[in-house]
């Protein structure tokens, strides 16, 4: 690189840039750290190489006017380029670089964008907005379009080519007619992103094509664990996506109107959903839309005695915290996959479906393990002939409640239990439904009676 020209062509630039920062002397140890962090994040988002501090320019007159900043000081000991290295995660290989111009001393540091994670300083990031700083958690949409970055910088199935490159696509036009969306033979592939750079069909395009290869399967099993019998396999697809999808959701509501007795096997009572119907369609849509679609292996979907788990591949997306998640901030891992979700009304924006998950089952619910998501939904309508299945300890608290106080309301058991009044109204409803409690009397005059 040749730091002069480099200057030159950048004290050219008429616009300000959120990459690029012009100083005179100015040096604060760890302020500066957070703004190499913020500046390595910034060039990201603004698909730069590098990013750039250069000393020697007044900042109000924008002439060079020379510098004493000194790059080799010590700081706290030691050098302050060790330092800074120090505290940078992960390693950017920044450098500090020196020329003259016109006579004046110049200082440029060189800071290589983020390529595969953000550039931290002292293990928080940061941004740059304007000609501000901040900390990239305070910017939740600025974090989640620097992730997007990243994430593109990676193998994904728009990126990667399908090893079908015959594919057709009938079903997928009369899928969109069904839904009221007229999709145009001529730009259909560019609008829906299924070729790659080079002209071939993607991962995306074989998941949407009349022959996808890829089915979705629901096993199962008699017992409680996967060293039980496999008695059955149900298969839906080598198809379109959407057709596949739609026939799993079909059967999920007839599977749902059976309440099976484990001991002989036999249809008991029809009336008596098995689990939570859209718990159940919230969990099969989120599982295959964010599913890690790149090595062909499907979620799986598995069938025991006393519950459901959903497994779908691979792990959050780099975007996506813990805590935004449960709270329903979605980042998806398949970005273009899910945005035609969208436009197919077959998931929303409001973010509701983890939290009403996780309302009804327990955070618990969810596993995350080391290459997979897994979703386990209990099968709390189910009564055997000899026994009943126990209650969720939610579900046993608030008997409890009702025990000790018959007159209790829904808004002192959302106080006890810490959870939304929804959640205590639906939990409240399947034990109604279940005969476990009764209300006597009216709404507000009457009382529990638990049976």
């Amino acid at each position: 690189m040749d730091i002069k020209q480099t200057v030159l062509e950048l004290f050219a630039l008429k616009d300000k840039h959120e990459w690029l920062i012009f100083k005179e002397n100015w040096f604060q140890p760890d302020t500066l750290g957070e703004q190499v962090s913020a500046l390595s994040n910034t060039a990201t988002i603004h698909d730069r190489q590098y990013a750039y501090i250069i000393w020697g320019v007044n900042v109000r007159s924008h002439r060079i006017v020379g510098t004493t900043f000194n790059q080799y000081c010590e700081y706290n000991g030691e050098p302050y380029q060790n330092y800074l290295t120090r505290n940078l995660s992960p390693n950017i290989n920044f450098s500090f670089e020196e020329t003259k111009i016109s006579g004046k001393r110049v200082v440029v540091l060189v800071i290589p964008a983020a390529v595969e994670l953000p550039t931290s300083f002292k293990e928080q990031r940061f941004i740059r907005v304007g000609a501000s700083k901040y900390n990239l958690k305070a910017l939740p949409k600025k974090e989640i379009e620097l992730f997007r970055k990243l994430y593109k910088r990676t193998e994904t199935i728009e990126t990667v080519p399908s090893k079908y490159q015959e594919l057709t696509f009938q079903k997928l036009f009369s899928y969109f007619g069904s839904k009221g969306i007229v999709l145009s033979p001529k730009t259909f592939i560019k609008t829906l992103e299924l070729k790659t750079a080079d002209g071939k069909f993607n991962i995306m395009a074989q998941l949407l094509s009349d022959n996808s290869h890829i089915p979705l399967r629901v096993f199962f099993f008699d017992g409680k664990t996967k060293d039980s019998n496999l008695f059955s396999i149900r298969e839906f697809g080598n198809d379109c996506l959407f057709y596949s999808l739609e026939l799993l959701l079909r059967y999920g509501d007839m599977l749902n109107l059976r309440q099976t007795d484990e001991a002989n096997k036999i249809i008991e009572r029809k009336e008596v959903p098995l689990f939570d119907n859209k718990a159940f369609r919230e969990a099969i849509i989120n599982a295959v839309q964010h599913n890690d679609w790149l090595e062909g292996a499907e979620p799986m979907i598995s069938v025991f005695s006393d519950r459901i788990e959903i497994l779908s591949r691979g792990i959050l997306a780099p975007a996506q915290t813990m805590e935004g998640f449960f709270m329903g901030e979605s980042v998806p891992v398949n970005e273009k996959l899910s945005e035609i979700f969208l436009h197919l009304h077959l998931s929303e924006r409001s973010g509701r479906g983890v939290p009403r998950i996780a309302e009804m089952y327990g955070k618990e619910a969810y596993s995350f393990r080391e290459n997979a998501i897994v979703l386990t939904i209990p099968f709390e309508g189910i009564k055997t002939v000899s026994d009943k299945k126990p209650l969720s300890l939610r579900r046993q608290k608030i008997i409890s409640e009702m025990k000790n106080n018959p007159n209790i309301t829904t808004a002192e058991l959302h106080n006890i239990l810490g959870v939304s009044e929804t959640a205590v109204d639906n939990n409240i409803s399947f034990l109604r439904e279940n005969k476990y409690i009764e209300r006597v009397g009216s709404k507000k005059a009457g009382y529990w009676k638990v049976l």
